[in-house]
């Protein structure tokens, strides 16, 4: 993700998270932590026709990274396309040294949740009124290193779809 990205992430962010959407402050304050040496974030976008339809970030600290966020357009919820971001935020954590993944989840995004587990993340507590302003408690997950990422996301790679580009700040430089 790049600074051009954040009109159209913001977009996907108001209609999917219409009670707790990220601000465009909150997403340059990422970035910013995204470049350089000491380079301690990774967001990317996926597009499809010139479109964002996914976006997701992870932050690391020492051994640990924390997916701080995964969001899949509605109409392309069901394809995919979340694993594959998960596929991507995985590989930056290896990346980054990371010897465990932390990520917190609605209690109720089922959904998300069977995502997280299909890649090995357990749940390890909860974090009461975390989602504000609805008050909703989020389920901490954790997923430690020790299995590759190719291990885990051998069904994503063969469900790929051929007509979305994931991009990270590596792979697409406007500058």
């Amino acid at each position: 993700m790049r600074w051009w990205d954040i009109d159209q992430v913001l977009e996907l962010e108001k209609d999917l998270f219409p009670e707790d959407a990220w601000s465009r402050g909150m997403f340059w304050s990422e970035l910013a932590h995204a470049r350089g040496a000491e380079a301690n974030r990774r967001y990317l976008v996926a597009e499809e026709e010139g479109r964002i339809v996914g976006y997701a970030g992870l932050a690391s600290s020492g051994d640990q990274g924390d997916v701080q966020t995964i969001a899949v357009a509605r109409t392309h919820q069901g394809t995919g396309l979340g694993g594959r971001l998960l596929t991507e935020l995985l590989r930056v954590a290896t990346a980054f040294e990371c010897h465990e993944v932390l990520l917190e989840c609605r209690v109720d995004n089922i959904a998300a949740q069977k995502l997280y587990e299909r890649f090995g993340f357990e749940p390890i507590g909860f974090r009461r009124g975390y989602y504000q302003p609805g008050n909703v408690d989020a389920l901490v997950m954790r997923l430690t290193t020790d299995r590759t990422t190719e291990d885990r996301t051998t069904e994503d790679r063969t469900t790929e779809d051929r007509t979305t580009e994931d991009r990270t700040n590596e792979e697409k430089d406007h500058g």
